[in-house]
C-alpha cells in the first residue's frame, strides 16, 4: 500500500502528472526541440509553480531544452509542457541555436585554387 504523503522527490508518474496539470503536450503552438535555446525575460514571480520558477532562474543565460531537462532531472516531455506555459505567459523567449558556419561550395574553392596556381 502506498503512502499518501510519500516521497515526491522521484519522477513518479503521479508527480509528473501533477507538475504538468495532466497535459502531455504544449498548450500553445510552439516547436521546441532538444537544442532550442531558452532565455528568461525576468526573474520568477511570487506564487509561481516551483518548476516554472526553477526554469526561470536557470535561464538567466541561454540554456537548451536538453540542459534544462538535465538540470531539473525531469523528462524532456515534461519540460516542454512547462516551457510552453512560460512562453505563453511571455516569461521566457525561445530561439533556434546559432547554426554552424556553412562551408563554401567545393567548386568555388577549386576555382580559387586553380586561379591562384595560374598566377
Amino acid at each position: 500500500m502506498s503512502d499518501p504523503g510519500g516521497d515526491w522527490e522521484d519522477n513518479s508518474p503521479e508527480r509528473l502528472y501533477v507538475i504538468t496539470g495532466g497535459r502531455s503536450g504544449s498548450s500553445a503552438p510552439t516547436t521546441l526541440d532538444l537544442v532550442t535555446l531558452i532565455v528568461a525575460k525576468s526573474g520568477p514571480r511570487p506564487g509561481m509553480q516551483p518548476e516554472h520558477a526553477a526554469i526561470v532562474r536557470l535561464c538567466h543565460s541561454p540554456l537548451s531544452v536538453a540542459e534544462i531537462s538535465a538540470y531539473l532531472s525531469l523528462p524532456v516531455s515534461v519540460v516542454t509542457v512547462l516551457l510552453s506555459d512560460l512562453l505563453a505567459e511571455g516569461r521566457v523567449v525561445a530561439r533556434a541555436p546559432v547554426p554552424p558556419a556553412q562551408l563554401p561550395d567545393r567548386a568555388l574553392i577549386e576555382a580559387v585554387i586553380d586561379g591562384l596556381q595560374k598566377l
